[in-house]
């Protein structure tokens, strides 16, 4: 036997040294497998992972874009509902001052509507009051020359002596209203006659 045979059979005869073809045929597998995953499994892996980290950064850039967004449109609604309550505010201003105008352009016409019928009541009191005291002088006067003339027992035809008692006699009765109010004695109303056939007091 020479010496390779016998190294041989001491290899073969050792189970702790493999067998150099177990090994070659494991080196050609595990590089072709190697191959496989570098080349198709590798690549697949990582376009899968960049087509996720994509969608989760297009993600957040959505949200953040959203969140902004968001943040836009609260900040111009609460702009909008500020500039609302303040149009309310000076509408309700407004409403309030042409309300005070209105009140007072009705009460200044109310009191000039009161004042112009006021002074229209005093005067058509004013001009009832001269009518009435001049149909009074008129029917006094008539009665007082009938009285007159009977008291002194002739007729007093005569127009300014007519006048004269009227005069006389409505002077005797505001002097004895007068008299009355200030409790002095009432003077009597009847006339004097004169000799000359007029009344005296």
């Amino acid at each position: 036997m020479n010496r390779l045979q016998i190294l041989a059979a001491e290899t073969a005869a050792n189970p702790l040294i493999p067998n150099i073809w177990d090994i070659v045929v494991a080196l050609l597998g595990f590089g072709v497998l190697l191959y496989i995953l570098i080349k198709f499994v590798v690549p697949a892996f990582e376009k899968t992972y960049a087509e996720r980290t994509a969608a989760i950064e297009g993600g957040l850039e959505k949200a953040e874009k959203a969140q902004e967004e968001a943040n836009e449109a609260l900040t111009e609604y609460r702009q909008q509902l500020e500039d609302a309550r303040g149009e309310a505010n000076r509408i309700r201003e407004e409403a309030r001052a042409d309300g005070a105008k209105i009140l007072a352009d009705l009460k200044a016409r109310a009191a000039a509507e009161s004042a112009r019928i006021t002074e229209q009541a005093h005067t058509q009191i004013e001009a009832e009051r001269t009518a009435a005291v001049a149909s009074l002088r008129s029917e006094v006067g008539s009665l007082a020359t009938a009285l007159a003339g009977k008291i002194v027992g002739e007729a007093l035809d005569d127009d300014a002596r007519s006048a004269r008692v009227v005069d006389r006699f409505l002077s005797d009765l505001e002097a004895a209203d007068a008299g009355s109010a200030g409790r002095t004695p009432v003077r009597s109303g009847a006339s004097v006659v004169d000799a000359d056939g007029s009344t005296g007091h």
